[in-house]
């Protein structure tokens, strides 16, 4: 019913659009004098479809938010009260599902009591009122908006003004909605963590150097919660993952944008990119079966035991994923350095490689860096190749031919399967996850500092 009514919401505000704009047309006779007008035609029509169906639009919502408050309150004004005291919770959802097939004909397995014969018939009458009511109300209330923004249309209106100042608020609803939804991911897991570390001494968490996580009976933690080597899993991957994405990323980004031609470009450069629209359980599977046995065959023919699963084949593949960040990013902030400074140094007898080496590349350095970093934090928070290709094994040692394990991979064993959400097992990924976060979001500042700064200095 809901998605009826917003469908026909949207075909009224297209009408409403419609007579809107030949409105503001007729006033301006036609656009034969339409600079008697203070704004644009559009802009009259897309406020008179902004009053048809925003209101109608809110009314909607707290209708369906309401409905279902006043659906209970009519059926159990119709109930025993010693019924109501009973029906709490899931209780209440599976005796109102019970009324729904009596109300509707499908019946019930039992003879249904008298009680629930007289809720049934007021519950019956809800739903057939209520869709009838909501569909009058809704449409009642966009044609009385169409026609009061009709008649409110004259040529000194600032209909611009109004539809402008509307778009920010919305713009402004959408920016809150992303900081508050970030601002209850970082509260949530906090307060997990928070529950975490009642059990396990912060301290030890966080400078142990065992990592075997277990409880006992009586949920007392047990074992070795040491988030050391989880961390250098995770930070030799990341290692290794940019020595690959790093040279390979911006040398591309330096012949794309100082050597290639325009036509080479405009196809490699999309070819380039798709790498980063490849989904990451692909290069996971790409890493466990072709690269991760290469290396191992590889190293056995120079007498090097490199496993398949290791932190060189998760580190290796994923620096192939990144190289579209790096590459991309480096590219338009090497273009944006000012013409100038190459015609300069060209001009001072410097050949084209002493320019890029001596004076772009050293003008570009801030915003470069900025996509280093943010390549840094793609690499530390990804999950699906190190699960596949870095082994499971949380033990400190600096050999990167053989398995490790990284802090999401352990994110995501200890929320797998049969898991107790209380116990301090499955508590862990929170405070893991809150340290990841930590440790992304600070690069991430990191790098839009650096960034902004490139940008004042070149806008």
């Amino acid at each position: 019913m809901n998605l009826l009514l917003l469908g026909g919401l949207l075909i009224l505000m297209a009408v409403a659009y419609t007579l809107g704009l030949k409105r503001s047309k007729t006033l301006a006779g036609n656009s034969k004098n339409s600079s008697q007008l203070h704004s644009r035609p559009g802009y009259y029509g897309t406020l008179v479809a902004l009053w048809c169906g925003v209101p109608a639009l809110l009314v909607l919502i707290l209708w369906s938010f309401f409905e279902p408050m006043v659906t209970r309150h009519v059926v159990e004004q119709a109930l025993p009260a010693h019924v109501v005291a009973t029906l709490q919770g899931a209780q209440w959802d599976a005796f109102l599902e019970r009324l729904k097939n009596i109300a509707t004909g499908y019946g019930v397995a039992d003879q249904p009591e008298a009680y629930e014969l007289k809720a049934a018939a007021a519950l019956k009458s809800v739903l057939t009122i209520a869709p009838l009511a909501k569909l009058a109300v809704v449409f009642a209330i966009a044609a009385a908006g169409l026609s009061y923004a009709l008649r409110k249309i004259v040529p000194q209106l600032r209909a611009r003004n109004i539809v402008e100042k509307f778009l920010k608020i919305v713009l402004a609803l959408c920016s809150g909605v992303a900081v508050l939804t970030t601002l209850g991911i970082v509260l949530s897991m906090f307060s997990e963590a928070l529950h975490f570390f009642k059990f396990v001494n912060p301290a030890t968490f966080f400078f142990g150097t065992e990592w075997s996580p277990g409880f006992s009976a009586n949920g007392q933690a047990t074992g070795g919660y040491g988030l050391l080597p989880l961390l250098w899993g995770t930070l030799m991957i990341s290692f290794i993952a940019m020595l690959v994405a790093v040279p390979v990323g911006l040398m591309a980004a330096i012949y794309m944008a100082e050597y290639a031609s325009p036509r080479f470009r405009n196809f490699a450069k999309p070819v380039l990119e798709i790498l980063a629209g490849i989904p990451t359980i692909v290069y996971g599977v790409f890493a466990l079966l072709v690269v991760g046995p290469l290396l191992h065959y590889l190293g056995s023919l120079v007498g090097i035991n490199i496993n398949a699963t290791s932190a060189l084949t998760a580190g290796l593949v994923m620096g192939i994923m990144i190289i579209p960040f790096i590459s991309s990013l480096s590219d338009d902030i090497i273009i944006q350095v000012p013409r100038s400074l190459r015609d300069g140094s060209l001009g001072l007898g410097a050949t084209k490689s002493e320019t890029i080496k001596n004076v772009v590349l050293p003008a570009a350095l801030p915003g470069i860096m900025g996509a280093f970093l943010l390549a840094v934090s793609r690499a530390i928070g990804e999950t699906m190749i190190v699960v596949l290709a870095a082994g499971n094994s949380p033990l400190l040692h600096g050999n990167p031919f053989a398995a490790v394990s990284t802090i999401t991979v352990t994110i995501v064993n200890q929320l797998t399967g049969d898991t107790d959400f209380g116990s301090p097992q499955a508590l862990v990924a929170f405070a893991l996850g809150l340290t990841l976060f930590v440790i992304t979001l600070g690069l991430n500042v990191i790098a839009l500092i650096i960034v902004r700064k490139y940008r004042e200095q070149y806008e």
